[in-house]
């Protein structure tokens, strides 16, 4: 009777023990100012003149990214128009723009790998941008560290608009 009982035990304890895995894929987070920000959706964009457009959505707040995607590797910011980042936040006081762009901010943008058979972009970001109204409602600077995008799916310009 013991041995039933002791089988029965680890009969129960063997299917009773199970492990919640959750995926983070696709992903698109990093540290805002310090503090963590994770998107709760993505997407990335393909134009046809080779121009990618990576998104990452919150409730009230929207992450662009812009490269070239016609050779993956590091697309420095501030320099240019053609890669830039620009952080919008939209609440009940207005919106507020940051941006980076030709002499304004500074910052990288490493695309990893694109993955033309699955459709998805990986790489990762950090820069800072500048206050782009002036607005007295946030600093002069928002910085982004430690910023990376993993398997977002990418659509092509064309596709999106239909």
């Amino acid at each position: 009777m013991k041995k039933q009982f002791l089988y029965l035990f680890l009969f129960i304890t063997f299917i009773s023990c199970s492990t919640d895995v959750k995926f983070n894929n696709p992903a698109f987070e990093g540290q805002k100012d310090n503090v963590f920000w994770r998107a709760v959706d993505s997407k990335a964009i393909l134009a046809a003149n080779g121009s990618l457009s990576i998104e990452g959505y919150t409730r009230n707040e929207k992450l662009t990214l812009k490269a070239d995607l016609k050779n993956p590797g590091t697309y420095p910011l501030g320099t240019s128009t053609s890669s830039m980042a620009t952080y919008v936040l939209t609440d009940a006081n207005g919106t507020i723009t940051f941006s980076t762009g030709s002499g304004k901010g500074d910052g990288e943008i490493v695309i990893e790998e694109y993955d033309a058979v699955n459709n998805t972009v990986t790489g990762t970001f950090k820069f800072n941008a500048e206050n782009v109204y002036n607005n007295p409602l946030a600093g002069p600077i928002l910085n982004f560290q430690y910023g990376h995008f993993y398997k977002i799916p990418v659509g092509a310009l064309d596709t999106i608009n239909t």
